[in-house]
Order: C-alpha cells, then sequence, then structure tokens
C-alpha cells in the first residue's frame, strides 16, 4: 500500500519546482540561517510562517504532556515545512530543529496567501504539493499502526534515501543518528541497532563514515 502511494505522490510533485515557484511568484521572504542543533521554532509558539529549505536539514519533534519526545519528520532541502499555518493552527505543534547547518526561506502566512489567491496556476501547484504531503503523513501513520519496528526501520531509511519520490534516489543518507531513528519509528535505539547490523550483514546498507541504502532493502518492507 505504501510504495503505490509513494509512487501516486512521484507523479504528483516531480512536475513542481519549489524553488522556481517562489521565484516566480515575487514573494516577499527573508533568509535565515541556523547552526547543527539550533532551535528554529519551538511547540507553542506563534504559528505565522512557513519554512522552505534551501541547503541542510530540519527534524521535526513533539513533546507530550509527560515529557516524551517523538520524532515526526526529517525535511531536507526543496522541503516546505510549518505549513499547518495555512490550515488555521494558531500555535506550533513540534519543534523544528537545525540537523545541520541549514538555510531557510522564512515566508510570511499573509504574504503566500496573498499569491495563492492571484496566482492560479502557482496555487494549484502548490495546494497538490501540500496534498501530497498529507498523503505521506498518513502513509506514516498507518505504518506505525500495522508495521513491526523492523519495517518501519527500513521504510524510514528507504523515505530518507528518496526511494518512490524521485527518479534518482540519494543512497547516501544525510546525518542522523539511532537515537533519533528510535523517536521516529516509535522504538529503543537497542531494537534500531540490532536491525541496523543485521540490514548491514544482509548488504541493504553500508556504512563506511556514511550511511548508504540498497534498493535491496526494498525486500523488508514488500516481504509480508
Amino acid at each position: 500500500m505504501g510504495t503505490k502511494t509513494k509512487s501516486r505522490k512521484s507523479k504528483k510533485t516531480k512536475s513542481f519546482d519549489a524553488q522556481g515557484f517562489l521565484d516566480t511568484a515575487g514573494l516577499v521572504r527573508k533568509i535565515a540561517e541556523f547552526r547543527r542543533h539550533e532551535s528554529i521554532y519551538s511547540q507553542g509558539e506563534a504559528a505565522d510562517s512557513v519554512m522552505y529549505i534551501q541547503k541542510g536539514g530540519v527534524k521535526f519533534s513533539v513533546v507530550n504532556a509527560s515529557g516524551k519526545e517523538a520524532v515526526v519528520g526529517l525535511f531536507g532541502p526543496s522541503d516546505f515545512f510549518g505549513e499547518g499555518c495555512m490550515a488555521g493552527q494558531s500555535l506550533r505543534t513540534g519543534t523544528a530543529t537545525a540537523t545541520m547547518a541549514t538555510t531557510i526561506l522564512v515566508i510570511q502566512k499573509d504574504e503566500l496567501l496573498r499569491v495563492l489567491r492571484t496566482e492560479h496556476k502557482l496555487s494549484d501547484q502548490f495546494i497538490a504539493y501540500m496534498l501530497a504531503h498529507n498523503v505521506r503523513v498518513e502513509d506514516d501513520l498507518i505504518d506505525q499502526l500495522f508495521n513491526s519496528s523492523e519495517k518501519r526501520l527500513a521504510r524510514t531509511l528507504l523515505q530518507l534515501a528518496h526511494y518512490g519520490t524521485q527518479e534518482h534516489p540519494d543512497h547516501i543518507l544525510p546525518r542522523v543518528s539511532q537515537e533519533t531513528l528510535a523517536k521516529m519509528i516509535g522504538t529503543t535505539r537497542t531494537r534500531v541497532n540490532f536491525f541496523m547490523n543485521k540490514f548491514r550483514k544482509l548488504g541493504f546498507i553500508e556504512y563506511n563514515g556514511k550511511l548508504t541504502v540498497n534498493k535491496t532493502l526494498l525486500q523488508v518492507v514488500l516481504n509480508e
């Protein structure tokens, strides 16, 4: 189910040039730069802008009332995040943190709404892009509810490598710790370490300073 959905996402987003959209629309935005581990915004802050990543990476996490943290997603270049304000969210539902040196375009909600109301072609492209993002979130929820932690880890690694979402996957993953992976899939770091060692022995991944994901890892996801 997840694999087919990703294919649909690829078709929807393939023609959307996010940077071109921002440049053509003439949006007023500011550039912000962040160091690794620096907070971009925190859970509970006012939600009044949408972010676009030009360079670097961002971790989005949520903390519940008891203090338990869950990593909801990792974003990279050409990704938007913080778009909840466009749907009426007045406060940030989670915390966004730079995972490396990161450059972000910050677009005020009212400015983006103004352009989307007047530039209909651009509006259609942006809405399609965001709907595809929501499909991804739905797939993630289904994954959490019905799949084993081993399969969730394999699927997460494939997503980070962009398998199924672009013609030429990245293969080499951005820097991500086992602790972060554990928070993303809802398990312990010990379990992640166990499965990562298993994947490496089977040749599904390679690790030599950088983590490389091979297409053969799909076997774990597709195996019922």
